[in-house]
């Protein structure tokens, strides 16, 4: 979340609200509202959605009926006392969301709104998250001390500082009452531990990728889908986990990203565990181009030399001759290559930016300006 200016009192008064400025898509948390032009209905408010540090979200029902826009700091009901946070959707949009996260809570197990924040809230808020990274380093020693196999990533602290909840990384079930123990006697605070993964901790801190661009875990990706070697295998890269290892050592979420798209260009792709019978050799399967439509074919099955690469008609072709118990004479037709290496086109080249718009008589530029409305006089026009 944005940090805000410091709050100081002037005189023992109360303190000042600063001027808070909302900046849409600053947090990976928000969601684009394509219903923002549609008039306010009444009831559309009844439940909004906040967000909090890091990825935690949540739906509130606001029964005092405030009128609450996307970037508005609230106070929230929790347990106990009261939390600080976002307003991260409001309106009809907030149903829909509910939907895709299969999160339909009851009104009743809803917590409630209370206000939007005061200028002290907001100044409690400020020493609270102030304490997060005290108190980060001090649990990560308490927790060497007492000899646990785990990691604590970050702590996040409550608005009203009566309770903080400690994010950690640990590969084994790990006991940690006594760790609570500790804690809340170090800290005199109500403590909440909460296990995040590997995928989380590296969206976290953040980083570059091996695409030379920021993590996507660390801008744009909030909910984290599962990825193995099969995504690796749909796309033909090879199964090096180095190169398809991310830095939180498991496999990249961008993985992910074209795999509909390979899995769509295969599937009118014929069977490729069938070798292909020629007069002259037997063909087997290697690898291919998935977008090209291109299979690799060897006449060594255990060695990758002397590839011939086919396009997959000519393989569907050769399967149906196969079936039928014959041979085919030559896996390719001639020994023409028939691949076309590709040609970037630049289409602003050779062209104008205005080739597409409709004929303008009094701008054309190519018009005859000579031509002028004859005059006529006496009955005659004038030559």
């Amino acid at each position: 979340m944005t940090d805000f200016e410091d709050i100081q009192g002037h005189g023992g008064e109360e303190p000042v609200m600063p001027d808070i400025t909302y900046k849409p898509g600053y947090n990976k948390l928000d969601s684009f509202n394509w219903l923002n032009d549609i008039e306010n209905v009444p009831g559309e408010n009844d439940i909004v959605e906040i967000r909090f540090k890091n990825t935690r979200k949540g739906f509130y029902r606001n029964v005092n009926g405030l009128r609450l826009d996307t970037g508005d700091v609230v106070a929230v009901e929790a347990s106990p006392g009261h939390d600080i946070g976002r307003v991260s959707m409001t309106g009809f949009l907030v149903i829909d969301q509910m939907k895709k996260l299969k999160s339909i809570p009851t009104p009743d197990d809803m917590k409630k709104v209370y206000r939007k924040a005061k200028a002290v809230d907001i100044q409690k808020w400020e020493e609270a998250k102030n304490l997060e990274i005290p108190t980060m380093l001090r649990s990560r020693k308490i927790a060497e001390e007492l000899n646990l196999n785990m990691k604590i990533g970050d702590v996040e602290y409550q608005g009203d500082k009566t309770k903080a909840i400690f994010y950690y990384i640990a590969d084994d079930r790990v006991d940690f009452r006594q760790l609570i123990k500790v804690l809340a006697d170090e800290f005199r605070i109500r403590i909440e531990m909460r296990q995040i993964g590997a995928r989380q901790e590296a969206g976290r801190i953040g980083g570059i990728g091996s695409c030379g661009r920021e993590l996507c875990c660390s801008t744009h990706i909030t909910n984290f889908i599962s990825v193995t070697t099969t995504h690796a295998k749909y796309q033909e890269l090879t199964l090096n986990p180095q190169k398809l290892a991310g830095q939180c050592s498991k496999l990249k979420c961008c993985l992910n990203f074209e795999l509909d798209c390979y899995v769509d260009a295969q599937r009118s792709f014929p069977p490729r565990d069938i070798p292909l019978e020629a007069l002259d050799c037997t063909a087997w399967f290697q690898k291919m181009e998935v977008h090209k439509g291109i299979y690799w074919y060897s006449t060594d099955a255990t060695s990758t030399s002397n590839l011939i690469a086919l396009p997959v008609e000519r393989v569907r072709e050769i399967q149906a001759v196969n079936r039928k118990g014959q041979k085919v004479e030559k896996l390719k037709l001639t020994e023409e290559s028939w691949e076309i290496t590709p040609v970037s086109q630049d289409l602003l080249k050779n062209n104008s930016l205005t080739r597409f718009d409709p004929p303008d008589k009094k701008n054309n530029p190519n018009r005859n300006h000579r031509k002028k409305k004859k005059r006529r006089f006496n009955g005659k026009p004038n030559k």
